[in-house]
């Protein structure tokens, strides 16, 4: 009796531990299913928000397409603002003079000014990135002023840049092309960036940057940005604001010649310029889309550094700047003795040959009086695309992100491929 007794005992433990057990599964099973539901959950919630962000951008962009337009429209100019310490970039804030609504833009795209500037005999035409995110009332430029060259003290300032400082004022009513450029950010994608601004060059992409954070989400963005010093430093306090409240985005700011007062973890992140190798040490990978602004130099040492690191071409958008952002150089002498190939200008009535000392057809027309409009000299605005009647012309190295139609040609970045006859 007692030896049933005591199997029956075991008996009963072991059949309360089958129970603990099935139960203890059971809860378990349960918890992973909840889980792997909740978590399901979380990314059709995720895929539909994207979905939606995403339809609801195409429509924006089919509402701001419509609501561009052709040629010049006036804006006035509602406000400046001085951005950096050394009161040499400004930002200048534009609405639309007949109060009418403004199109969008996709970050990274700018504004063609047409400038009626003092003591020049025909207009300016300039193209300056837009600085800020897409707003239904403003667009915003922030302008560096360009001075005369340190190793040509003799030349020109920057004529366009020193207007906009020195005349343009609130209450100005200025000519501009509606937003275009095919340097922006994709909007649509999740995909890590690295956003690179040497000097002035830091406004297309603050335009991504600020774009980034006011549709909130967790894209990760790297942010570089390469001053000079702290007296050069643009919209600090700014980006201070951004890197503290948005834990997705990482600010790195770069000082190529501290002053002895700035201090580094203070004033500025790096004694040094932004370079790949900053970008080795820092990064956790390579694979990030790069987009970047900045003076050719910078540019092309960047970009080959890039691609021997591996990163594909297609992952690095540029948009560079030189005399493009304003200084008006000086005019070259036209050689009459030179033997190139013949260019004639039909318009004109003139036949000249080519001199190769020039680097594009629209500085050889300027030389020789034949008047072709120009704002980016990049490849980039279209300003200059000039209809080629007859003959061909080589961009060479320099292939433009301007599409330009079959029969046309944009003048500041290439040359002649032998006769040429153009609408000039």
């Amino acid at each position: 009796m007692a030896f049933l007794a005591q199997s029956s005992w075991i008996l009963g433990v072991f059949v309360m531990l089958g129970l603990m057990t099935s139960t203890l599964l059971f809860v378990i099973d349960s918890f992973r299913r909840s889980r792997n539901e909740r978590e399901i959950h979380e990314l059709e919630t995720q895929r539909m928000r994207i979905a939606v962000q995403k339809a609801r951008e195409k429509h924006e962009q089919s509402i701001s397409k419509s609501l561009s337009w052709s040629g010049n429209r006036k804006f006035e100019v509602v406000r400046r603002e001085i951005e950096s310490p050394d009161e040499q970039i400004c930002s200048f804030y534009l609405e639309a003079h007949d109060h009418r609504p403004i199109p969008g833009f996709e970050p990274g795209q700018f504004l063609t000014f047409e400038l009626k500037v003092p003591g020049e005999t025909s207009t300016v035409t300039r193209c300056y990135s837009l600085s800020d995110a897409s707003d239904e009332k403003l667009y915003r430029v922030s302008i560096k002023r360009v001075p005369a060259p340190r190793d040509f003290p003799e030349a020109a300032p920057g004529v366009s840049s020193n207007f906009f400082h020195d005349n343009v004022d609130v209450g100005h009513i200025l000519d501009v092309r509606a937003p275009s450029g095919k340097f922006f950010l994709d909007t649509t994608s999740d995909r890590p960036i690295v956003l690179i601004g040497g000097g002035v060059g830091i406004t297309p992409v603050l335009s991504m940057l600020n774009t980034v954070t006011a549709m909130g989400g967790n894209r990760e963005v790297w942010f570089f940005y390469g001053t000079i010093d702290s007296n050069s430093h643009a919209m600090r306090e700014h980006l201070e604001t951004v890197k503290a409240s948005h834990s997705n985005v990482k600010v790195v700011v770069c000082y190529s010649r501290p002053l002895e007062t700035d201090q580094e973890g203070v004033d500025y992140d790096v004694n040094g310029r932004v370079s790949v190798e900053l970008f080795k040490q820092m990064l956790p990978s390579n694979n990030y889309q790069f987009l970047m602004c900045g003076p050719p130099p910078m540019m092309e040492t960047v970009i080959e550094d890039l691609e021997n690191w591996g990163v594909p071409d297609a992952d690095i958008l540029r948009e560079s700047f030189g005399p493009a952002s304003g200084r008006k150089a000086p005019v070259m002498q036209v050689n009459e003795n030179a033997e190139g190939p013949e260019i004639t200008f039909k318009r004109a009535g003139k036949t000249v040959n080519w001199d190769p000392a020039f680097e594009s057809i629209v500085k050889f027309a300027e030389a020789n009086g034949c008047d072709i409009p120009y704002a980016c000299l990049a490849g980039n605005c279209g300003t200059c695309l000039t209809t080629l009647i007859d003959g061909k012309v080589s961009y060479g190295d320099n292939q433009p992100d301007y599409d330009a139609e079959e029969g046309t040609f944009l003048a500041c970045s290439c040359v002649p491929d032998g006769a040429i006859y153009i609408d000039v």
